[in-house]
């Protein structure tokens, strides 16, 4: 064997060159990996006893993508497309031995060899798409010419990983090698391929299944109508699509062309910046300074959940679907039979989709054992409470469960806004006491706030942070304070879409607004979503706000049919002249100034006073990072990825803009609007959220 360079190897085996990458973790395509791959297939080729080249990875997977280290970085040394010529124009058959994944830039090599060889457990995929650019490398027009139009439009729109099985059966894939012996099944394909004089098979000259869509522009209209919905304000999946037409209707060079021209737009635009900004910020939210990675954990084996309605139930479905036993408590028996028959029901509704069979449904189950009785939860390694949202309840529980459970066992506690610190403080050990904020629907949603309290110790944060990946959600560590991060945002936006209402907004003007800005849905679509009702007391209720009024006349949202909106038997919201009605006169009784509120209005006094209060949680050390922040609602609240985050935005935006509105608004209507003092600091130093370390 003969380095090549530091991360490539060249080997020979009889009339078989074969050549290695070793460049952990993932054998990214760096500029040394292309520079040596380069160099080793020219060797390969211009030596006179080799016939045949496999292309091979070690370590855990084929090349996995680009190396993410040179993102926003000046190209050095050879481009990736150069090097892609250089091993579709190799003269001797190519045959790339794929193992673990073959992703982006990895997957883009692979299609320029002329066979692929892959072992079952293997995944390609091209998911440029997730971080707003598209396959830059040839991706958009070889792989409709191997996969097929419709194929080709849903791999790489999605961005998905495809099992080898599927890769085989559309023809991406020649042949599946047994686990484990891809070097052996690589090389006899290879001197297979020598002994039959196969062809050197160009995927770039394969054109029979895109020459079989030209003429249908319909394939690509009734892609983009089945997909509006999820490709909403997203640029990237139309670039792609856009390329997808090119390989259709172009020859290769002019649709490789094409597809140029739409990655560098892409890659100059916001979005791609945004998307990359949120992918990084994901991978760094995991690293806590002061909890070490080396931080011992608690083994968790049994979980507890005190609660079986809607968030106790969801919650531990999680632990279920990951294989882990579950003891739900509730006080009667018609209530724990009601949550345990809804979590069946939704393992059901899941098997009717066919994301999971019945045994599935059964396994899981199985899992869930039911009780009314806390000494139930003696042995279980984590306890979480769900119970309804007050301070004496959750006390009371905690007081409990630190009687019962054994010494070393966490309790945590899922309130949304109440004091971590006075609910540790209800037992003897503060310690192992650790906020556990699931979003709902529990089972869905992947953002967990894990709220760390004055005396949470680094053993037990470490183990949610851990156990947060094991049920596969995305964990934010926050620091103690009413509705922690992100409820603490949302009542900014909240307080400032109901008092445009009253200065003259109607709620559909406000949720057009904020919807158009990439929300999935706007504040007042929301309420009525979740119930206008909760928290709402018949007894109590004095027609204080509009709110009230609504649910004093049974308007209480989707469930009665009606809220600020109007719905029909879909649940379609329609503009409710009754609430206009019932706003209008409000105001009247308020005597509030009505106004014509513009759009830009709407958006900036909803989204800005979020971006400082962002800054409040920074300065005050209750969210390590701005991208922290920005995190939380990203998979929590349904930020529009493309617009990177509220404190990303606030940076693109400029914080002096913000701040100068801030202060405008200040001098209108009052301290609600004071800026924090690091907003005001980083806009006079010209710095960023960013920059905050």
């Amino acid at each position: 064997m003969t380095a090549v360079n530091d991360v490539i190897d060249l080997s020979r085996e009889g009339e078989i060159a074969v050549i290695t990458v070793n460049s952990p973790p993932v054998n990214a395509l760096s500029a040394r990996v292309r520079e040596g791959l380069t160099e080793a297939f020219r060797k390969a080729a211009a030596d006179g006893e080799t016939k045949a080249i496999v292309l091979i990875c070690d370590g855990k997977t084929f090349i996995a993508g680009a190396d993410i280290t040179e993102f926003g970085k000046p190209p050095v040394g050879i481009g990736l497309r150069d090097l892609e010529d250089v091993i579709e124009c190799t003269p001797k058959p190519v045959i790339a031995a794929l193992h673990g994944t073959a992703l982006g830039g990895g997957l883009e090599v692979a299609l320029c060899a002329h066979y692929r060889v892959a072992v079952p457990s293997t995944k390609c995929g091209l998911p440029e798409v997730n971080i707003g650019l598209l396959p830059g490398a040839g991706g958009t027009q070889r792989l409709p010419r191997i996969v097929g139009v419709e194929m080709a439009l849903d791999m790489i729109t999605s961005g998905r990983h495809v099992p080898a099985n599927q890769c085989a059966a559309m023809g991406l894939i020649d042949e599946l090698a047994p686990e484990g012996r891809l070097r052996e099944a690589a090389l006899a394909f290879a001197r297979k391929a020598v002994a039959e004089t196969r062809p050197l098979r160009k995927v770039r000259d394969s054109n029979a299944k895109v020459e079989a869509a030209r003429g249908h522009p319909e394939i690509f209209a009734n892609f983009r109508k089945a997909n509006a919905r999820r490709f909403r304000g997203f640029k990237a999946p139309e670039a792609c699509i856009q390329c997808i037409e090119a390989a259709v209707n172009l020859p290769f060079d002019e649709g490789m062309k094409r597809e140029r021209e739409l990655f560098v737009e892409l890659q100059k635009g916001s979005q791609s910046k945004a998307q990359q900004y949120a992918f990084f910020a994901e991978r760094e939210v995991w690293k806590i300074p002061d909890v070490p990675v080396d931080t011992p954990t608690v083994p968790v084996n049994r979980v507890g959940i005190v609660g079986a309605g809607t968030m106790g139930g969801g919650i531990a479905m999680n632990f279920a679907n990951a294989g882990i036993p579950v003891t739900i408590v509730e006080a009667k028996p018609e209530a724990l039979e009601r949550g345990l028959s809804v979590i069946r029901r939704n393992y059901v509704n899941t098997a009717r989709k066919g994301r999971m069979t019945g045994g599935d449904v059964e396994k899981r189950m199985e899992l869930l054992k039911g009780s009314l009785t806390l000494d139930d939860l003696a042995n279980c390694d984590l306890i979480i409470e769900a119970v309804f949202e007050n301070m004496d309840i959750k006390k009371d529980v905690f007081r409990k469960l630190d009687a019962i459970v054994k010494p070393g066992a966490i309790l945590a506690t899922n309130t949304s806004y109440l004091d971590t610190n006075e609910i540790a403080r209800a037992t003897q050990r503060p310690e192992f006491v650790i906020g556990l904020h699931f979003f709902s629907p529990a089972n869905v949603m992947r953002l967990l706030e894990v709220v760390r309290a004055d005396k949470t110790a680094n053993p037990v944060i470490a183990t949610a942070m851990q156990l947060a990946k094991r049920i596969g959600k995305i964990a934010v560590l926050v620091g103690v304070g009413y509705g922690f991060a992100g409820n603490r945002m949302l009542a900014q936006r909240q307080r400032e879409a109901n008092r445009l209402v009253l200065e003259g907004a109607m709620p559909w003007d406000v949720d057009r607004v904020l919807t158009e800005f990439g929300f999935p849905m706007g504040p007042f679509q929301m309420s009525d979503l979740a119930g206008l009702d909760l928290g709402w007391s018949k007894e109590t209720s004095k027609s204080s706000t509009i709110r009230e009024v609504l649910c004093e006349m049974d308007r209480r949202g989707q469930k009665t049919g009606a809220g600020f909106y109007d719905y029909d038997e879909n649940r379609t919201p329609k503009p409710s002249p009754i609430t206009a009605k019932i706003i209008e006169d409000f105001r009247a009784r308020s005597g509030a100034a009505v106004r014509q509120i513009s759009d830009e209005e709407i958006l900036e006094r909803c989204i800005y006073p979020m971006i400082n209060e962002g800054a409040k949680i920074l300065e005050e050390g209750k969210a390590i990072r701005a991208s922290d922040i920005d995190v939380v609602w990203l998979n929590g609240y349904g930020w529009p990825r493309y617009r990177g985050g509220p404190m990303w935005y606030g940076d693109f935006i400029g914080l002096d803009k913000v701040l100068a509105r801030m202060r405008e608004w200040q001098s209108q209507m009052g301290d609600e609007f004071k800026a924090s003092a690091l907003l005001e600091r980083l806009a006079a130093e010209h710095r960023t959220f960013g920059d905050v370390k």
